[in-house]
């Protein structure tokens, strides 16, 4: 019982931590490109990841894990899916509003619940659903356009600028990353150990070092241009690495404590913080129906809460 509510603060100081991350990301795309702003946060990542891990053995008498074969294709789902999802990510913040990109990504909760029930067995009772529907109406509501903006015409038909495919892009970015959060979950309950923390930051650093070998060789073979400017931009990319780090570090300690589905539906928050970086960090305006969306996020998130 004593880490019942473990997972909500855990959830919480993710959630805050990715929004720095992603608006630090966002940033370095002008510069590294999407591929190069991806790689940031795992190759600036796993150093951080390898501290923690060094730091909970040496102060604590858990040794390392030893996974198993099934462990392993659950990390590499995780991996790969996540790799995925962070560089459509960053491909639809280039093309809509940040609040709006974050928005079309956090419909992943019922992705996640879905997945979650097949895969694991992760059971989805009904005031679950209704908390994941009610937080999930929040950011639709948040992302449907306002009239006032311009519209256009082009091969993605009419619709606001940028057309469908920046949704279509977040979207697909939200399927992605609720596969990777499985994948993670996965591997975590796979290791069978009873301490939640090495548990959680033994797959991160598995998780990081293989996402850093397997980009850096890409961007070597192919746009070795992308890895001399991301060593050129190494200040920058090294706190978006660390939060990206520091922030994963947190989501892996709530998905060995809870479902998967559970931890991404309270993640929704995260568009709360989105909206005041879009404000203070971006100059972006709040409308009156991104209010009322983050007022169902909020309703969502407390109904999750009560229901644990």
């Amino acid at each position: 019982m004593m880490f019942a509510w473990l997972w909500v603060v855990f959830t919480i100081i993710a959630a805050f931590f990715q929004t720095l991350r992603n608006a630090m990301q966002r940033e370095l795309t002008t510069t590294l490109g999407t591929v190069g702003a991806t790689h940031v946060r795992f190759l600036f990542g796993f150093p951080f990841a390898l501290i923690f891990l060094l730091g909970l053995i040496v102060g604590t008498d858990v040794p390392l894990p030893r996974p198993g074969w099934a462990f392993w294709p659950w990390v590499i789902d995780g991996a790969v899916a996540q790799i995925a999802a962070t560089a459509t990510m960053l491909m639809a913040m280039g093309e809509r509003s940040f609040v709006v990109t974050i928005a079309y990504i956090k419909t992943e909760p019922i992705q996640v619940a879905i997945f979650g029930l097949i895969f694991l067995g992760d059971a989805v009772s009904l005031p679950l659903m209704t908390a994941i529907i009610v937080a999930t109406a929040g950011v639709l509501i948040m992302s449907i356009p306002h009239p006032s903006l311009p519209r256009t015409r082009g091969r993605e038909g009419w619709g606001m600028v940028g057309g469908v495919k920046p949704t279509l892009i977040g979207l697909f970015s939200g399927g992605l990353f609720a596969l990777s959060a499985i994948g993670y979950r996965g591997a975590i309950l796979d290791l069978h150990l009873k301490n939640f923390v090495m548990a959680a930051t033994f797959t991160l650093v598995v998780g990081l070092v293989m996402q850093a070998a397997v980009l850096s060789l890409y961007l070597w073979l192919r746009q070795p241009a992308v890895m001399t400017a991301i060593a050129k931009s190494w200040k920058r990319s090294l706190f978006a690495g660390f939060m990206g780090a520091l922030a994963s570090q947190f989501w892996f300690l709530a998905f060995a404590l809870t479902t998967a589905a559970s931890v991404r539906t309270l993640a929704l928050i995260e568009v709360l913080f989105a909206q005041l970086v879009a404000r203070y960090a971006f100059g972006q305006k709040t409308t009156k129906r991104e209010v009322i969306g983050m007022l169902f996020v909020v309703a969502g998130v407390v109904l999750l809460i009560l229901e644990h």
